[in-house]
């Protein structure tokens, strides 16, 4: 099964956030949801559910149970902000009798193979997908003798550097793990990395994208238009 996270305010992207939640926002003619759920079904996932707080019915609206998709769709409501790894932790009665869940940021569109987050998960209680650093600025290579001006690339991927991608593996057991309000990345990915009990899955050569602000939106509806079919492959 897979788990949207998806109950945050997306305050940088207003007022398109006034009156529609982030994951419902259009790119590409689709909303952000929308491709996450095709992604989602592509790798053969048929149970999913949105952790929902702000314009929560507004995703009811959208999918319902999700049968207009072939998949069954289930929502859990906070009645109030608990970040992320809160709001994993308010939909465990979802989760009841999972032993491997997907579990995703409801901003993000990528091509990743999400199935090689959980098979990675071994004897872990986590995997995390990683992709390289894409930098946001172009850079400049120089000869550092003559000062002469040798190359210019447009926003490289830096390939040493690895940036959490969003997209986890997790087993039954991280319910255990998971504050009633908290972070994932500040309060639980941490602790589960001391134990030894964190796993990292890199990707390269794939389409990730975070959509943060407006300039995200711009760049991830020019890639959605672009490629073939509309279909985000992996």
């Amino acid at each position: 099964m897979a788990v949207i996270l998806a109950g945050g305010l997306g305050k940088r992207l207003r007022p398109l956030t006034d009156k529609t939640p982030k994951p419902l926002i259009e790119v590409g003619g689709k909303v952000i949801a929308e491709w996450q759920l095709e992604w989602l079904i592509r790798h053969g996932f048929k149970r999913i559910v949105f952790c929902v707080g702000y314009l929560a019915e507004k995703f009811v609206e959208k999918f319902g149970d999700g049968s207009s998709m072939g998949v069954e769709i289930h929502y859990s409501i906070e009645k109030e902000l608990l970040g992320t790894a809160g709001g994993l932790k308010h939909a465990e009665k979802h989760c009841s009798g999972e032993d491997r869940i997907l579990v995703i940021n409801g901003d993000i569109i990528t091509s990743i193979n999400p199935t090689v987050t959980l098979e990675a998960l071994g004897d872990a209680v986590g995997a995390i997908s990683l992709v390289p650093l894409p930098s946001i600025y172009g850079i400049v290579k120089f000869d550092p003798k003559t000062r002469l001006v040798q190359e210019f690339r447009e926003k490289p991927v830096i390939q040493d550097y690895w940036i959490n991608a969003g997209v986890y593996g997790f087993t039954g057991e991280i319910f255990d793990f998971l504050p009633e309000r908290g972070s994932l990345e500040v309060d639980v990915l941490p602790r589960l990395s001391t134990l030894g009990r964190l796993r990292a899955v890199p990707f390269s050569n794939v389409f990730w994208k975070s959509i943060e602000t407006h300039k995200d939106l711009e760049e991830v509806e020019k890639f959605l238009t672009s490629i073939d079919g509309g279909v985000v492959k992996g």
